[in-house]
């Protein structure tokens, strides 16, 4: 008896969907490539963001406060001390700074500071230049003040900018001034832990001004223009603020940190 052989035949059918499956492993790999590189690329892009911008702001903040410290006193201030008018700064809001934290703002107050007998008016600094230094001790920040609020020009090299009309340090009014929570050497990034009594100090020109933290905004819009008015009060939230005339600061960034949603609001009165 012959012995049978079976001979198998696989088909058309069966080859094809070998293909198919091979096929389908390529484009599962290469799309996996594909996002292992897109996120290689985000994270350098983070890394960027967050820790080498956030570096370089805060070194050149730090050398021009040593250079305000060493300097002469700047162009265009009166002999007696900075002016008490109306100040041309940038018309741009913000970050928070920031950014903040880096980082979109409260936009400034249109009208200047009420008259006073403080320091006389004059020419105020140069648009966008650093003429003073904010210090904060309780957070062990000192960092250069400059006109205006712009982005690129101001708040992204680690200053603090102060907002277009309103006061100057020292003056009857609101000294208002923005700065980055997060990113670009985030000067303001721990305001929120600053208490009543805590000062707050601006020199200008070999003169000291020293502020008083008095309250706390833990949130408002970036809208709220009355917190940089002449008497701050929250347009938003009426029982926040001030109700007689006086000599104020305002510091505000952004909040919650790495957001730019709602604003963070710390205000002082002058220490007579």
């Amino acid at each position: 008896m012959r012995d049978r052989v079976r001979v198998v035949v696989q088909g058309k059918g069966r080859r094809s969907w070998h293909v198919r499956r091979a096929g389908l492993a390529g484009v599962l790999w290469a799309a996996g490539e594909l996002a292992v590189t897109v996120g290689v690329v985000v994270m350098l892009l983070v890394v960027h963001q967050v820790w080498w911008t956030n570096r370089q702001a805060l070194s050149a903040a730090h050398e021009m406060v040593r250079e305000l410290e060493e300097a002469a006193p700047p162009s265009g201030w009166p002999e007696d001390g900075p002016q008490d008018g109306p100040a041309d700064g940038a018309q741009e809001e913000p970050a928070g700074a920031a950014s903040a934290d880096g980082s979109a703002g409260s936009d400034g107050s249109s009208g200047g500071a009420p008259g006073n007998s403080g320091p006389r008016a004059g020419k105020p600094p140069p648009r966008e230049s650093a003429y003073g230094i904010l210090r904060i001790p309780r957070l062990g920040v000192a960092v250069p003040v400059a006109q205006g609020v712009d982005k690129r020009s101001v708040l992204d090299k680690g200053y603090a900018g102060h907002y277009a009309g309103t006061a100057q340090p020292g003056a009857e009014g609101n000294f208002a001034v923005a700065g980055h929570r997060n990113t670009h050497g985030e000067p303001f990034r721990y305001i929120n832990r600053l208490r009543a009594g805590d000062e707050l100090i601006v020199e200008v020109r070999g003169k000291r001004y020293v502020y008083l933290v008095g309250q706390t905004l833990a949130e408002t819009t970036e809208r709220d223009t009355g917190v940089i008015a002449p008497v701050p009060r929250s347009i938003v939230r009426p029982g926040a603020g001030y109700s007689e005339p006086g000599a104020y600061i305002t510091l505000t960034t952004c909040t919650p940190e790495y957001s730019s949603k709602y604003r963070l609001v710390v205000w002082g009165t002058l220490k007579r």
